[in-house]
C-alpha cells in the first residue's frame, strides 16, 4: 500500500480535538495535490450551477438565457397592452402569474450573485422590485403601473442580447440599439404617466393612444397643439418630456453617426473606447490585445 505523503493532512481522527481540527483550506489543498476534487457543499454547488445558467456562455446556459429572454419579451408586451386590456376578466390572473415569475427570477439571481450586498445595490434590481410591487398590489399601486415598462430597460442591461450581436459580427449596432431601447422605454413610461395623470381631465386625452400621440409630439418637440396638458403639472410634464426627448435623440444620433469603437479596458490607464483595429492605447500607448473573431 502506498504511504501518504507527510505534507498532506491525515483524515484519520487521533482522539485529540485540537489535532483533529485541521483547517478546511489545508484539507482542500491536500485533496487537490492528491488528485482528488475538493468537496463542494451542496448549497454552494447549486448556486454555482445557477450562476452558470445566468452568466455562462455554454450551450445549456445560452438556451436557458434565450428562454428567459423570450418570456421577458412576452411580459413586456403584456405591460404595453395593460392599459388597453385592464378590464379583461383574466387580467389579474396573468398579472399575478407574472409576479410569481418575476419573484422567482429575482430570487434565483440573488442566489446566483457572488456578493448579495453588491447585487442588491444595482439600479436594475431596484427597478425590478418596483415592478414586482406594482404586480403584487395592482389595486393599491395602480397609479404606478406605468413604471412596469421599465422592465424593458432592465432587460436591455442583460448581456445576452449584446453577445448575440457580437457573435454575428454586428457589434457596431450595439450602441445604437441601446439608445433606441432607452428612447422607447422613455416613450412608454411618459405615455403611461400622462395617461394615468391626465386622462379625462379636459386635456383631450381620452385613451392610451391619445397619451402616446401627445408624448411623441412633445418628445420630438413638434407640438401640434391639438392636445395640451392642463394646469401647472401639465406644463411641467411637457417641459420635462421635451428636455428628456431632446437628450435621448441626441444620444441616438451620436450612436448612429459617430465612428464605431469597441469597448475594451486598457490595463494601464483604463480607457474603454478604442478603434476596432487598435494595437496601442491612444491615451497611454500601452499594447492592447482586443479580442477579434475575424468577422470584420
Amino acid at each position: 500500500m502506498a504511504s501518504r505523503p507527510d505534507d498532506l493532512p491525515d483524515d484519520r481522527p487521533s482522539g485529540d480535538p485540537e489535532r483533529d481540527a485541521v483547517p478546511i483550506g489545508t484539507v482542500l489543498s491536500g485533496r487537490r495535490r492528491e488528485g482528488r476534487a475538493p468537496a463542494v457543499p451542496g448549497r454552494a454547488a447549486w448556486r454555482n450551477r445557477l450562476r452558470g445558467l445566468y452568466v455562462g456562455t455554454g450551450g445549456t446556459a445560452t438556451r436557458f438565457q434565450r428562454s428567459v429572454a423570450i418570456v421577458d419579451l412576452l411580459i413586456i408586451a403584456f405591460f404595453v397592452a395593460s392599459p388597453v386590456i385592464q378590464g379583461w376578466r383574466g387580467f389579474l390572473w396573468i398579472d399575478y402569474s407574472i409576479a410569481v415569475l418575476l419573484a422567482l427570477d429575482l430570487g434565483a439571481r440573488a442566489l446566483a450573485a457572488r456578493r448579495l450586498s453588491k447585487w442588491a445595490l444595482r439600479p436594475v434590481v431596484w427597478v425590478d422590485f418596483v415592478v414586482l410591487a406594482t404586480l403584487l398590489a395592482p389595486a393599491w399601486m395602480v397609479n404606478l403601473g406605468f413604471l412596469r415598462i421599465l422592465r424593458l430597460w432592465t432587460l436591455s442591461q442583460n448581456d445576452f442580447f449584446w453577445r448575440f450581436l457580437r457573435r454575428h459580427g454586428r457589434q457596431d449596432w450595439e450602441d445604437a440599439a441601446r439608445a433606441i431601447v432607452n428612447l422607447v422605454t422613455c416613450l412608454f413610461v411618459i405615455t403611461g404617466f400622462v395617461y394615468i395623470a391626465f386622462a379625462g381631465a379636459g386635456s383631450g386625452i381620452e385613451n392610451w393612444i391619445d397619451a402616446l400621440y401627445f408624448t411623441v409630439a412633445a418628445v420630438t418637440t413638434t407640438g401640434f397643439g391639438d392636445v395640451t396638458l392642463p394646469g401647472t403639472l401639465g406644463k411641467l410634464t411637457s417641459i420635462v418630456t421635451m428636455i428628456v426627448g431632446i437628450s435621448l435623440f441626441v444620444r441616438l444620433a451620436q450612436a448612429l453617426f459617430r465612428p464605431f469603437k469597441v469597448s475594451f479596458r486598457c490595463p494601464r490607464c483604463a480607457l474603454m473606447r478604442h478603434e476596432p483595429d487598435a494595437v496601442h492605447c491612444k491615451a497611454c500607448g500601452h499594447v492592447l490585445a482586443i479580442p477579434d473573431d475575424g468577422g470584420n
